[in-house]
This record gives C-alpha cells, sequence and structure tokens, in this order.
C-alpha cells in the first residue's frame, strides 16, 4: 500500500498545474481521462469556469483560518479527480485554499484513471468514486485519513435520494450543483478543519 502511494505522490501535479491543465483541455475541447467523448469535454469546460469562480470567491472566515494556521504536522494531501468530475469541481478549490494557508500541508492531484492501483485502495461502497482526499503523513508515509468523494451534508443528501429513487437523477444531479453554489464550499471547510482537529487537538482550541 505504501509504495503504490508513494509512486502515486511522486507523479502528482501541483493545483497550479492542475488548473493550468484543465485549461489546455478546454483549448483542446477534450478531457482528462480514459474517455474521450463530446459529453466529459463538455464536463471539464463547465468545470473549468466553475473552479475559476471558486478560486476568485471562496471565502474562508478568520476564525478558522486561525485554526488551520495552528496545525504544525507535515502533511500531503494526495488527492484523485478527473477534470469531467463536478463534484471535484467544487471540491478542490477549497482544498487548495485551505492547503494555502498552512505551509505544513502539501497538495498533490493525480488522475483516477492514470492510478488504478491508488484508486482501489480508496473505493467509496465498492466505487471508484472521485474526487477523494487521502492524507498522509509526509514523513512516514502512513495515511492519517481519507475525504470524500463529497461533503458530509452532500453525501447525505445523496443517500437519501438512492434510498427513495434507487438512482441518482439528472434533476437531483442539477440539485446537487445548486447545493453547492449555495453553500459556497463551507462544508468542505468544517469537514477537512474537523479532519485536522482529529490530528492535532490545539486546532479545535
Amino acid at each position: 500500500m505504501k509504495s503504490i502511494i508513494a509512486q502515486s505522490t511522486k507523479r502528482g501535479i501541483s493545483y497550479q498545474a492542475y488548473r493550468e491543465l484543465m485549461k489546455q483541455l478546454v483549448e483542446q475541447k477534450t478531457t482528462t481521462g480514459n474517455d474521450k467523448t463530446r459529453v466529459l469535454a463538455n464536463f471539464t469546460k463547465l468545470n473549468d469556469k466553475r473552479m475559476n469562480r471558486w478560486d476568485k470567491t471562496l471565502k474562508i472566515s478568520k476564525v478558522v483560518q486561525q485554526r488551520i494556521n495552528e496545525f504544525e504536522q507535515d502533511v500531503t494531501w494526495l488527492v484523485i479527480a478527473e477534470s469531467w468530475c463536478g463534484d471535484g469541481a467544487h471540491v478542490l478549490p477549497v482544498l487548495n485554499k485551505i492547503a494555502e494557508l498552512n505551509n505544513h500541508i502539501n497538495l498533490k492531484i493525480v488522475l483516477r484513471d492514470e492510478n488504478p492501483e491508488l484508486m482501489d485502495l480508496f473505493l467509496t461502497n465498492k466505487s471508484r468514486s472521485i474526487p477523494k482526499l487521502i492524507m498522509i503523513d509526509t514523513e512516514t508515509g502512513d495515511v492519517l485519513n481519507s475525504y470524500g468523494p463529497r461533503p458530509s451534508e452532500a453525501t447525505s443528501l445523496v443517500s437519501r435520494y438512492i434510498a427513495k429513487y434507487g438512482i441518482l437523477t439528472p434533476a437531483f444531479k442539477e440539485d446537487l450543483q445548486h447545493w453547492y453554489n449555495n453553500d459556497k464550499g463551507q462544508n468542505i471547510i468544517e469537514d477537512v478543519t474537523n479532519m485536522l482537529c482529529d490530528l492535532q487537538s490545539n486546532v479545535c482550541q
């Protein structure tokens, strides 16, 4: 497990490099992943716009910023994603904003279809769901926690809908995007800050 994670981490790119990759894909009218369909290319274009918006507008309160700044353990955040993933377009900018606040957090991104062995170590209900954040102790390589593919409130919405209807309909997926827009990244910020709290108690003081 450690060797797979270490190899994938070496292949990881920065958030800035990932954003540049997305812009290149939009210009070329294509996408990451094994399936280079027009539909997924259109999702990549849409997600680039979403991420542009979050990069400019996302806010983290001063209280939460202080808690994040108090985290002192060197960790690598390895995120599995693809450019066409709608959830990733909402989650990744938030993770980047948090990582930018603390030099102890090193954010790296890898593509799911290029790292199947890594993905299969972090399945969600036996599914290769993304984005998936793997929090790793930089010194030891130990996995400390994982997160995703969705924030806690969105996960509850999805679970309840599947329990009632069996599948996620296009109408629900559209409603989920509205939820992300209205939440403005705050549920992700809360979830991930709580993860840091679990690792270091003074973050929550």
